[in-house]
């Protein structure tokens, strides 16, 4: 019986399995790094449930390079990689038996690797006695724990230093090289995270128990598909990533797993001790692990000590009956065309009718629309006498009949975002004006939201899909922060910065449930990115725009509504583009358009955005 189907996690890429090679890209000191990981991408087929590319891969040994210093240091930067009680037993085969004792070794449970990015290519020096001196010039990324976990890094170094020298010549016992004074902490390069881990969601319920939300963890290659339900269940139980924590809710206390999951012909049984053996929570722990283990598509049935029991027999048919997101349409494009919202026509992409009533839809600078139930929720930023700009909010049918003008005007207001919260009787978005992030309501009411524990100018703001993630950019740097939407109120959870090569940022939007895609650079030099929100991977999508991007939107892709291939709209220097053509949109691609007076000349499609 065939059980893994599986959704590949392992890169993830806006429009899923891409074809990548590697890029160095000339461009120092203009928010392009002058030498990172940045792949270069073509668009393709989005991941979606069925098509895996999980597989086992175990790291290099350390005579897999022979005498090569160059590949030795490749694999020495990939011995931590694997289960990780037998991390350090591996990186200490690298290193030479006299230096071993520098290592220093901790419980399995309290393992960490420091991931790096490798920032420019090793030096590499050869003295006359055939000893090699190793500079590696990093960024520090983030601290790998045992459970899958990459948190913000310990870690502060630039550069480690180490030497290598040669054990013998090549089938002579003890041949190839070692590392003689090596660095006394767990190292892996982000090239070998991708390579030897699969990334993977464990989805945790928002706090009052409505939506999905989506906890990134990296399990390695080396574990064995028989126990990938156990690992996931001791995830769920282990609780959330410490920055989402603020937005999700954690399985009761002293909740265990009883032995390891069992496969039978039919399903897989997992045994839970779950304290008050409440069945509603089993249930709610039963649709957990439906979304946490996408690959499965037979049954799964869940028993307690005292043998409440919830069986499902079809996982896939359980996710299609609570699915992660309320998205029942496609997304459809929008544009603002001489100070007004219009539809855009493009090929294979479903045009609508435009969202607000005519006498709100004037002077228009920029607007977001989404779908809420039977009705629709508009944000748009509008001009007013002497230059200054006012948000403007409302909510109704299709198309939204009027708009709420807020109190107060700024000197600039940036795109605003609605948060997809299941609450629809609390409506509530985020927006930045005059560099500070804003809450508002549907009544477009604005009270000041201050990222918590970071300071600077805010630039740009972007939601996730679940509603209780945000990506920031704060001082040209990104951020991610969870929210907490209880009892009608917007907290945020501390922010955590993602660490990139990549500087200068100016505008973010979701890409997926674990990508973002950003622009960075300068007027003279801009690039759009796709960003894990970890920050180890960065995909360059558009090269060089040619003007700094100012705005940014994207329909993410998702497992409830798959779109073949990425939608990412932006503007540069007053002109939008979409991507994955890199065509400018052009007039006539605009739609509800009274022609301009004899003499007169049409204006130029900007910030444009989709509906969904």
């Amino acid at each position: 019986m065939r059980r893994w189907g599986g959704v590949s996690g392992r890169r993830p890429a806006l429009a899923g399995a891409l074809c990548a090679v590697l890029f160095a890209v000339g461009a120092a000191g203009c928010g392009i790094p002058e030498n990172s990981e940045v792949r270069v991408v073509g668009s393709g087929p989005a991941a979606e449930a069925g098509a895996s590319s999980f597989r086992r891969e175990e790291p290099p040994t350390r005579t897999a390079s022979g005498t090569d210093p160059r590949l030795f240091v490749d694999n020495f930067l990939a011995a931590a990689a694997g289960e990780p009680e037998r991390a350090h037993a591996r990186v200490r085969l690298f290193i030479a038996p006299e230096n071993q004792s520098r290592l220093h070794e901790k419980p399995g449970n309290e393992i960490a690797i420091n991931v790096v990015r490798v920032t420019k290519r090793p030096v590499i020096t050869e003295d006359r006695n055939g000893l090699f001196s190793v500079r590696l010039p990093v960024q520090q990324v983030g601290q790998l724990r045992a459970n899958g976990v990459l948190g913000p890094p310990v870690a502060t170094e630039p550069e480690y230093g180490f030497s290598l020298r040669n054990g013998g010549g090549e089938g002579a016992e003890g041949g190839g090289l070692y590392v003689t004074d090596p660095p006394n902490v767990l190292l892996l390069s982000t090239d070998a995270l991708q390579r030897y881990y699969q990334t993977r969601n464990v989805y945790f319920w928002n706090s009052n128990q409505t939506r999905l939300v989506a906890d990134q963890r990296y399990l390695p290659l080396a574990v064995p598909s028989e126990r990938l339900v156990s690992e996931v269940v001791k995830w769920l139980i282990g609780g959330p990533s410490e920055w989402l924590s603020q937005g999700v809710s954690r399985l009761p206390e002293r909740t265990n797993l009883i032995n390891n999951a069992i496969e039978t012909d039919e399903r897989w049984e997992v045994a839970l001790d779950l304290p008050g053996d409440d069945k509603r929570k089993l249930e709610k722990v039963a649709t957990q692990l439906a979304w946490s283990l996408p690959e499965l598509n037979d049954g799964l049935q869940l028993t307690t000590r005292n043998q409440s029991r919830v069986r499902i027999d079809d996982l896939k048919k359980h996710r299609l009956a609570n699915p992660l997101y309320p998205l029942t349409e496609g997304p459809q494009p929008f544009t603002v065309y001489d100070g007004a919202i219009h539809p855009l026509s493009f090929p294979g992409q479903v045009s609508g009718a435009v969202p607000v009533g005519s006498a709100a839809n004037r002077g228009v600078v920029s607007a977001t629309v989404r779908r809420a139930d039977e009705q629709l929720l508009a944000a748009v930023v509008a001009t007013v006498p002497g230059g200054r700009q006012r948000l403007k909010v409302g909510a109704g049918a299709d198309p939204v009949p009027a708009l709420h003008d807020g109190a107060k005007t700024f000197g600039a207001i940036g795109r605003p975002v609605w948060l997809r919260s299941l609450e629809s009787g609390q409506p509530y978005g985020l927006v930045v004006a005059d560099g500070q992030l804003h809450r508002f309501d549907d009544r477009a009411r604005l009270v000041p939201v201050p990222p918590l524990g970071i300071t600077g100018k805010v630039t740009a703001v972007a939601a996730s899909l679940d509603g209780h993630r945000i990506a920031l950019i704060v001082g040209g740097t990104l951020y991610l922060a969870a929210l907490n939407l209880d009892g009608g109120m917007v907290s945020l959870g501390p922010a955590r910065e993602v660490r990139t090569s990549l500087t200068d940022l100016s505008a973010v939007d979701w890409a997926a449930e674990n990508a973002l895609v950003v622009a960075a650079g300068t007027a003279d030099r801009s690039a759009v990115y796709e960003v894990s929100i970890d920050g180890t991977l960065q995909t360059e999508l558009v090269p060089d725009v040619g003007a700094r991007v100012t705005h940014l939107a994207a329909y993410p892709t998702n497992l409830v509504y798959a779109l073949p291939s990425a939608l990412i709209m932006y503007e540069a220097n007053g002109v939008a583009y979409r991507y994955p053509s890199t065509d400018k949109i052009r007039g006539d691609q605009v739609l509800e358009v009274t022609p301009p007076p004899a003499g007169g000349r049409p204006g130029s499609p900007t910030a444009p955005f989709f509906l969904f």
